[in-house]
C-alpha cells in the first residue's frame, strides 16, 4: 500500500500562485504515473495534470493548460503543482493521485491510490 500525503493548500486572492506538493511513501511503485485531481462542491472529479515514470509525458486539463506546471523528483518519490494565475474557479479540494494508468490520451484511475485532499480557496 502506498501513502500519499499532500500539502501546500490555502487560501490565495484571484492572481495569485501556489504551489501543492505530495510525498509518496510505502510500497514502491516503479514505472507509475502520478497526478493531481480535484473537486469542487458539486461537480465530478476531474484530471488537473498528471505526469509519467519519466517526466517525458504530462496532461493537462483544459482549464488549467498554460497556467499550472506539474513536475516530479524521482528520488524523493514526490509530485509538485505550481499554480499561476489562480481563478475562483480552481476552488477545489486537490488530490493527489499514484498509479495512474494511460487510456489514450487520458490516464485511467481504476488502480489508482489517493491521498486525502488539500483544500484551495482562491477569492475574487
Amino acid at each position: 500500500q502506498v501513502q500519499l500525503v499532500e500539502s501546500g493548500g490555502g487560501l490565495v486572492q484571484a492572481g495569485g500562485s501556489l504551489r501543492l506538493s505530495c510525498a509518496a511513501s510505502g510500497r514502491t511503485f516503479t514505472n507509475s504515473a502520478m497526478g493531481w485531481f480535484r473537486q469542487a462542491p458539486g461537480k465530478e472529479r476531474e484530471l488537473v495534470a498528471a505526469i509519467s515514470w519519466s517526466g517525458v509525458i504530462t496532461t493537462y486539463g483544459d482549464s488549467v493548460n498554460g497556467r499550472f506546471t506539474i513536475s516530479r523528483d524521482i528520488a524523493k518519490n514526490t509530485i509538485s503543482l505550481q499554480m499561476n494565475t489562480l481563478k475562483p474557479e480552481d476552488t477545489a479540494v486537490y488530490y493527489c493521485a499514484a498509479n495512474l494508468l494511460r487510456a489514450g490520451a487520458s490516464w485511467s484511475t481504476k488502480s489508482a491510490s489517493w491521498g486525502q485532499g488539500t483544500q484551495v480557496t482562491v477569492s475574487s
